[in-house]
């Protein structure tokens, strides 16, 4: 069997003195995945989803006979992008495969971790997944953290009469926590899932100790996801508010100037007209200052029912 530089093992110990096997694969490709299926003998539909050409759509957990296969995803930034990032787990009675396309750091800090300190870790094998799902709690709480900032930050430029940049920064954050949402939509199922299926490695009272704090941590990022998708919301019908605001009173001034307009081109139109006998002021002296003063009449006399209507 064929072992790249993509595939990492370490031994982990319980606090039995039991070894546990973490291998680490990054960017799996045929190679990795022939030595995975030698090794282990996975069900080749598994290790196809595995393949770093593979794309799935949704987080599964499946039991087999002697392990347990499960993909999670997670929100990750990509520059000003929240983009989605698979972890494939595969969890024996000793070991534990993680595959992933090796653009989550906080994985390979943990497995760096392990190699270096070789800690124990409590509640074998699957005290070593929660563990590393722990970890993995911190990227949409950071992202969490990061989307609050935004929020602020979008508040004062509301109020701030901002309303473009608003309304861009809105579409942002709008599209990130929409992508955050579809990556960790099924998290909690999930790890509820993974309890019932950890109790055949461990008590079923350990395993839901061992669980019970990335259950609670996976419920508590879906809620704070909800929270601030309701408050992008409301700031955004706020900003619409505001826009749709300025739009009218922009409407109402040019209405109103074209209404004060109005006589005068009326005026100007009917004095144009080739009509010169019988068309009052035309052979006057100061006829043209008459007929500016008639005009001047006019606009006043709309200016002064405009605000006597209270609509300037």
């Amino acid at each position: 069997m064929l072992k790249t530089d993509n595939i990492n093992e370490i031994a982990v110990a319980d606090n039995d003195g039991h070894k546990i096997s973490w291998i680490n694969i990054r960017n799996a490709g045929k190679t990795e995945l022939d030595w995975l299926r030698k090794k282990f003998d996975f069900k080749l539909s598994h290790l196809s989803a595995s393949s770093v050409k593979a794309v799935t759509q949704r987080s599964i957990i499946e039991k087999t006979e002697n392990y347990i296969f499960m993909i999670l995803h997670f929100p990750v930034l990509a520059g000003d992008k929240v983009v989605t990032e698979e972890i494939d787990f595969f969890v024996g009675k000793d070991y534990l495969v993680t595959s992933h396309d090796n653009k989550i750091g906080a994985l390979n800090e943990l497995f760096s971790f392990y190699k270096k300190e070789n800690a124990p870790e409590d509640g074998g094998v699957i005290g070593l997944l929660c563990h590393i799902l722990e970890k993995l709690s911190d990227i949409p709480f950071a992202l969490l953290d990061k989307n609050g900032s935004a929020i602020n930050e979008l508040e004062d430029m509301i109020f701030d009469h901002k309303s473009r940049m608003a309304a861009s920064r809105v579409l942002s954050l709008r599209l990130g926590i929409i992508n955050a949402c579809e990556a960790l939509q099924n998290h909690q199922r999930i790890i509820d899932v993974l309890t019932e299926y950890a109790a055949e490695f461990l008590s079923g009272g350990k395993a839901r100790e061992l669980t019970r704090k990335i259950h609670r941590d996976a419920k508590t990022i879906w809620l704070n996801l909800e929270n601030q998708r309701e408050i992008v919301e409301v700031l955004n019908s706020t900003n619409e508010s505001f826009m749709n605001y300025q739009i009218s009173n922009i409407m109402k001034t040019l209405t109103i100037f074209s209404v004060i307009v109005f006589p005068l081109t009326l005026l100007a139109a009917i004095f144009g007209m080739n009509t010169v006998n019988g068309m009052p002021f035309m052979e006057t002296k100061n006829g043209f200052w008459a007929i500016i003063g008639i005009m001047l009449c006019g606009s006043l006399f709309m200016v002064f029912y405009f605000k006597g209507k209270k609509w300037l």
